[in-house]
Formats: C-alpha cells, sequence, structure tokens
C-alpha cells in the first residue's frame, strides 16, 4: 500500500471511506448496518474510537474519527473491518436467517476473497480506508458536508436529516 493511503496522524480527524468488495450492495438490510452500529459503539466505549459524523450507504462508509491514546486508529480500523467482516459472513452462513441474496452474495465474497493473496473464504472490505487528514475547519465541514449529502446525492432522501443511517440529524 501506497504511504498516499496511510493513516499518518493516528489520533487527529481523518475522513475515511469503506467500501465493500465490488461496491455489492450489503448494507441495504438493517441487519447488517446494525452490524456496523453495535461495532462502532464498542470501538468507541473500549478503543478510544471517536465517530465526528458518519453515512452507511448500501455498499460503502464513510466516517470523520479519530482515536484517543493510547489508540492508534489504523489498528482500530483493522480490527473493526475484521470484526465486521466474520459478523456479515456468519449471518450470511446461518440458514436460518432470512436472506434472499444468499447464495449470490456469499458467490461474490468468494470471488474477490479468491483474487487477493491469503487463506481467507470471503472478503467483505476493500483493504485500504482511503483516509484523508482533516487539517483545518473548512475541510473538516465539507467533507461532513460530502457525508451527509450522500443519501440526497442517491436520491434516497431528500434532506440529509432523514437519512437514518447518518449523523446527519445530530447536526440539524
Amino acid at each position: 500500500m501506497s504511504a498516499k493511503y496511510k493513516i499518518r496522524d493516528q489520533h487527529g480527524l481523518n475522513f475515511l471511506t469503506c467500501t465493500i468488495c465490488g461496491w455489492v450492495d450489503i448494507f441495504n438490510r438493517a441487519e447488517y448496518r446494525d452490524i456496523i452500529l453495535e461495532s462502532w459503539k464498542y470501538c468507541s466505549e473500549h478503543k478510544g474510537l471517536q465517530i465526528w459524523g458518519y453515512v452507511i450507504m448500501s455498499n460503502h462508509i464513510h466516517m470523520i474519527a479519530n482515536t484517543k491514546a493510547p489508540y492508534k486508529l489504523e489498528a482500530v480500523m483493522r480490527d473493526f473491518k475484521a470484526y465486521t467482516a466474520r459478523r456479515i459472513i456468519d449471518s450470511l452462513l446461518d440458514k436460518s436467517i432470512p436472506e434472499s441474496r444468499r447464495e449470490w452474495l456469499l458467490y461474490m465474497l468468494r470471488y474477490f476473497a479468491h483474487h487477493h493473496k491469503g487463506a481467507q473464504q470471503h472478503q467483505i472490505w476493500q483493504h485500504d480506508n482511503h483516509p484523508i487528514e482533516l487539517y483545518s475547519e473548512k475541510v473538516t465541514i465539507q467533507k461532513l458536508r460530502y457525508i451527509h449529502g450522500n443519501p440526497v446525492r442517491a436520491k434516497m432522501v431528500q434532506k440529509p436529516e432523514d437519512w437514518m443511517y447518518s449523523s446527519a440529524s445530530n447536526y440539524a
């Protein structure tokens, strides 16, 4: 991975994008979005994660976040993605949980794992987080507006604060 995509300031504000491999729509089901929210809550309570803004879209998430010392943002993000991937895959493999797209999703996630080194059978997340260091108030506000405007640009809601899986209503 190039230095361009490294989190340089582990405790400073960063704009992060976590994308599902192949842009597959995983988060159009509440149970998978809830895995993200539960994991964020755990990371906030036990790993020093602070989330200042977020949106969960159907196939990616954006967030503005940092961590409190001694935790490192890159380690928290690595753990977050590993945990949520395991939970989502376990849910997909559990045939007692209704999922009309189960076979297709598992096929796609096997396909993406096959194209990367490693022993994993399924891959949910793209490896990078595309961090952008937020070095000024102006850039932070720009990224926050971008995050909150995502569901509006996707024509899912008319106002940012109407999207349930976003921090926009906290700022409205």
